[in-house]
């Protein structure tokens, strides 16, 4: 049964998730909406009031023309007759036409029937008023025709006039409401828009302390696991050397004494035997096959638990494992040291031969490399370790995750040092191992 520590955060998240994509969905429709709304209500109203109002200002300008045109036809100073105006009648005629059907199919809902029926009444009127007057003016009757002028078409054309006026009043009347609308609509989307920024700030900071709070116990959790991990790596490795240091000296005390005695004593006896006889020779064979059994039992306990770690440090023990290493691997080992050396405690000496050993044993296994670097620096406030070699270097993918390499970082820390795995210029690994002086120097007391 899992503890509210261990809780995975995963479904809350991802129903934050769903309620903030919910929510996004939702104000994109109302937005869309809105702008559809607001796009139609431009073209719908605005734009088509405003190329209204250019028909109605062209009907404007033309009643105008018309009127300027009777003003001069009632100069008694003009020289032409009335018959001369009929060609401008009829090309203002022609233009009055066209911008009042254009001006029809652009008013749509705004013109009520009675006005669509208002003016086409007006202006069929004001036209057969002109046809009379002109044919009265054809017929020799000036003085009829200008009082027809007078009495009837300028009357006629000022209500046209008035007409329109009112026309382009209430279009723009129209496009003030329209710019009402649509500031209308402006505001509540700025307004919704606060809404939501507000709400998703909400949602991050809710999420945000979710985040933290979970992530909090996650971690206080890893701390405790890394720290009992710590504990159980350092009492493995406890146990180990506490293990390799008793069997060192099982080989080297049992083993030993018995291989020493049994040596001695083929000694003894080759002694009493006749010189050249077969029997002293096999004698002398089997002592001597017991002399190489002892020396290899040594060479295995020295190299299980060096003895010469606690008598003489870590220095002088680096001295006989390198030709050691080198010896028996076949690698060619460059071993340089500098610095003013200072003594390490004895856990400490044990993990940096370890360390040692293990970068040496990858060297001499894994690398394919014939030669390799060790470097030993004693700086005044830290010791380091460096074993280099231009061999295939270590994978990626497996980088620190060896049973050997792992091992190494944990011995690191428990000394309080750092394990780099970097790769050299000329390919291949370095191996560096930094330990600060005030972590490994013996304690007094």
């Amino acid at each position: 049964m899992q503890t509210k520590a261990e809780r995975s955060p995963t479904k809350g998240l991802l129903f934050g998730l769903i309620i903030t994509l919910a929510a996004v969905a939702a104000y994109s429709f109302y937005i869309r909406v809105q702008l559809s709304g607001l796009r139609r209500l431009q073209s719908e109203m605005v734009d088509r009031n405003r190329k209204d109002s250019l028909q109605l200002l062209r009907v404007q300008n033309d009643l105008n023309s018309v009127g300027l045109a009777m003003r001069d036809m009632l100069d008694a100073g003009e020289p032409y007759p009335l018959t001369a105006w009929t060609a401008q009648f009829e090309r203002i005629r022609g233009d009055l036409d066209v911008a009042l059907r254009l001006e029809e199919q652009l008013a749509g809902a705004n013109r009520t029937e009675d006005q669509r029926k208002y003016l086409s009444q007006s202006v069929a009127q004001f036209w057969a008023a002109v046809e009379r007057m002109f044919s009265l003016a054809a017929e020799g009757k000036d003085a009829e025709a200008r009082e027809q002028i007078r009495l009837t078409l300028q009357a006629r054309q000022e209500s046209l006039s008035t007409a329109v006026s009112r026309l382009l009043v209430q279009n723009n009347e129209g496009e003030e409401e329209a710019a009402g609308r649509i500031a209308k609509i402006y505001d509540g989307v700025q307004r919704q828009l606060y809404l939501f920024l507000g709400a998703t700030l909400v949602t991050i900071v809710l999420t945000s302390l979710y985040l933290i709070r979970t992530n909090r116990m996650i971690f206080a959790r890893l701390a405790a696991l890394s720290e009992q991990r710590s504990d159980l790596a350092q009492k493995l490795i406890s146990t180990q050397e506490s293990t390799l240091r008793h069997i060192s000296r099982e080989l080297h005390d049992e083993f030993g004494q018995v291989l020493t005695a049994i040596g001695s004593l083929l000694g003894r006896a080759g002694s009493h035997l006749p010189e050249g006889s077969k029997v002293r020779e096999e004698v002398q064979e089997v002592r001597e096959i017991a002399q190489s059994t002892l020396d290899n039992i040594r060479s295995l306990s020295q190299a299980l638990h060096p003895v010469l770690l606690e008598e003489a440090g870590l220095l002088s023990t680096l001295d006989w494992y390198i030709p050691t290493v080198e010896r028996q691997s076949g690698l060619k080992l460059h071993y340089e040291k500098s610095g003013a050396p200072f003594a390490l405690e004895g856990a400490a000496n044990v993990h940096v031969y370890r360390v040692l050993q293990e970068a040496l044993n990858n060297v001499s296994r894994h690398s394919g490399a014939k030669e390799a670097w060790v470097r030993l620096n004693f700086f005044p406030g830290a010791l380091e370790l460096e074993v280099e070699d231009h061999g295939k270097g270590i994978l990626p993918e497996k980088n620190g995750r060896g049973i050997g390499l792992v091992a190494m970082r944990e011995r690191a820390e428990l000394i309080g040092g750092s394990l780099e795995f970097l790769q050299p210029a000329g390919g291949g690994t370095t191996v560096r191992l930094h330990i600060e002086r005030q972590k490994v120097e013996p304690h007094e007391g």
